[in-house]
């Protein structure tokens, strides 16, 4: 991958939103979440019990998670041009009582800290994804498959670019 493209991956990984695609006996689902990329270049999302997506990935934890540059259609024309990139991971509960759960509580709630009263709801559970391997779309006839090591290297570096910008 070259530094072009990396730069861009760290990019779409500064992102606090983007979709989760899960699947269940009941059909496939997905929908716009929150995620942050943690120290570890791992994402955590904080998700209620109550959506489907989440009920889903409880049973399934295989999941895709898709994030992609704004559409800006003043400065561009074809929005299959945008960057884009697309994870495929394992999504692992942390309970409150694990070891990790508050350092990575205080990591999501530094980069989202509306969020904070969200963790007071006891339907509410810290997840981290662990990306196995992803598909970065740069634009037309720029695609690149990426590693977990390429996926962990962009997202540590996505992390240490927002965790040092002021919130």
């Amino acid at each position: 991958m070259t530094d072009e493209y990396l730069e861009t991956c760290i990019e779409l990984l500064c992102q606090r939103q983007a979709v989760l695609a899960t699947h269940g006996d009941d059909g496939p689902n997905a929908g716009m979440v929150a995620v942050v990329a943690s120290a570890d270049g791992d994402l955590l999302m904080h998700l209620s019990r109550l959506a489907a997506h989440t009920r889903q990935l409880l049973t399934n934890p295989q999941v895709v998670i898709v994030l992609c540059q704004a559409d800006d259609e003043r400065t561009v024309a074809d929005v299959q041009t945008l960057p884009r990139v697309t994870l495929y991971g394992t999504a692992h509960v942390i309970p409150r009582d694990h070891a990790d759960y508050a350092a990575l509580q205080h990591t999501y709630l530094h980069r989202l800290p509306t969020a904070t009263m969200l963790f007071d709801f006891t339907d509410f559970v810290l997840i981290r994804v662990v990306v196995a391997r992803g598909r970065f779309v740069g634009g037309f006839a720029q695609a690149k498959n990426l590693t977990r090591d390429t996926l962990v290297q962009a997202g540590a570096a996505a992390f240490r670019r927002w965790s040092s910008r002021a919130h």
